[in-house]
């Protein structure tokens, strides 16, 4: 059996390559960069990002991209800016011309291309003449609790049946149980929009409303998801599960959720780049919110949560003037989706 590879030394992948050693797999995990790989592979702990937990031997860190091609599968878990990037420089350092697989464990879309993940392995996989077969990766999965062995549940979704079933079977355990999925673009858009709904909940968080107020939230927002999700061709079910309520929930509840804290610091009245530049830390949904805002603007999909936070992020809109917005739109029947 080859190696399992993890492109990402961030937190979730840093998680990952943890999670699959434990089971008794060789991991190679990748940082893009050089001293953190070095850093890791002394002290055997990511303190940049998940501090606390001690790597399993099975982990080995490097910075070069050669070694993470020759396995099988790859995890890509870096951020959605940089995504092509990495999938450009891994196909271009692998060996030979044979079929590799690809799991994207990102949640997010380019914002200037609106490109999903599985867009851009398909894409970078003609470029560069290699057969790529795809994966994603996505649910209510914090990194901190999935590496410190925390009963997770996930789904992996891939065009190919087989591929999703071979998958679930290699990296369950009995601390993180998969289900298969054939609904690619509901599990990735899924995951994308469920960041920015989560900025809102750090909204309410730090505009000190109640639990009313984010139920509410939490309820709209899943129509919303849901409504952007159909319209590229996702199943409503979906949405009702993990990649979607399940994933929705816990960002917008969860206190470990970086998506929610850049809420509550908007909320205060923080600039986006004063949020950004206190943490090495990304909150997709950051970015992410221009690019969801484009695609349903594009399908004619109306999110007006999204909305809102884009106009909070990048034009300074107060949150209460957000708020207040949102509370007097059109009345309307909920059976609408």
């Amino acid at each position: 059996m080859k190696p399992l590879g993890v492109l990402g030394a961030g937190s979730f992948g840093t998680a990952l390559a943890a999670h699959a050693a434990d089971t008794g797999r060789e991991v190679t995990l990748w940082a893009r960069r050089e001293e953190l790989a070095r850093e890791i592979g002394r002290t055997r702990e990511n303190v940049d990002y998940l501090p606390g937990v001690t790597l399993p031997p099975g982990v080995r860190p490097t910075a070069g991209l050669e070694e993470v091609a020759a396995c099988d599968p790859v995890l890509v878990a870096v951020p959605s800016h940089g995504f092509r990037e990495a999938v450009r420089g891994l196909l271009a350092a692998a060996d030979g011309g044979g079929p590799i697989t690809l799991v994207s464990a990102t949640k997010g879309v380019e914002v200037d291309s609106q490109a999903r993940m599985s867009e851009v392995c398909f894409e970078e996989g003609v470029a560069a003449d290699r057969e790529v077969h795809f994966a994603v990766l996505s649910g209510p999965t914090f990194a901190a609790e999935l590496a410190r062995g925390v009963a997770t549940v996930a789904v992996i979704a891939s065009a190919e049946p087989g591929l999703a079933t071979e998958l679930q079977e290699a990296l369950t355990s009995p601390s993180f149980r998969l289900y298969s999925s054939g609904d690619v673009v509901g599990v990735e858009l899924g995951g994308a929009t469920k960041n920015v709904i989560a900025i809102a909940a750090g909204v309410v968080a730090g505009l000190g409303l109640g639990g009313n107020t984010l139920a509410a939230l939490i309820t709209r927002g899943l129509h919303e998801m849901t409504r952007l999700g159909i319209a590229f061709g996702g199943q409503q079910r979906t949405f009702a599960g993990l990649a979607g309520l399940g994933d929705l929930v816990l960002t917008c509840m969860g206190g470990q959720s970086r998506n929610r804290a850049a809420g509550v610091q908007l909320a205060e009245g923080k600039t986006l780049d004063e949020i950004t530049g206190r943490t090495s830390m990304v909150a997709e949904g950051l970015k992410n919110s221009l690019g969801i805002a484009r695609l349903a603007r594009g399908r004619g999909v109306e999110m007006p949560i999204t909305e809102q936070m884009v106009a909070m992020i990048y034009e300074r809109k107060s949150a209460r003037v957000a708020l207040g917005e949102l509370m007097r739109r059109e009345l309307k029947s909920e059976a609408e989706l």
